[in-house]
């Protein structure tokens, strides 16, 4: 899984946004019942990356929130 830009997040719509959420989502829940198993080795990093994208995105939904009420 490769890292995303606040770049290309930036430039998707909101429903886009709200997709990819989702899919980060169930990865993380994927690679943290890996690391559950102790199937997880190479790729520990990768649940801490997940996590920050998935913040990412939700403070990019949170900010257009902020400007559509305003």
């Amino acid at each position: 899984m490769s890292r995303l830009k606040l770049s290309t997040l930036r430039e998707m719509n909101d429903h886009d946004l709200e997709d990819k959420l989702l899919e980060l989502k169930a990865d993380l829940a994927k690679l943290r019942s890996e690391g559950a198993k102790g199937t997880l080795k190479k790729e520990s990093s990768s649940i801490r990356w997940a996590r920050r994208d998935i913040a990412r995105i939700l403070t990019l939904i949170n900010e257009r929130k902020v400007k559509k009420k305003s």
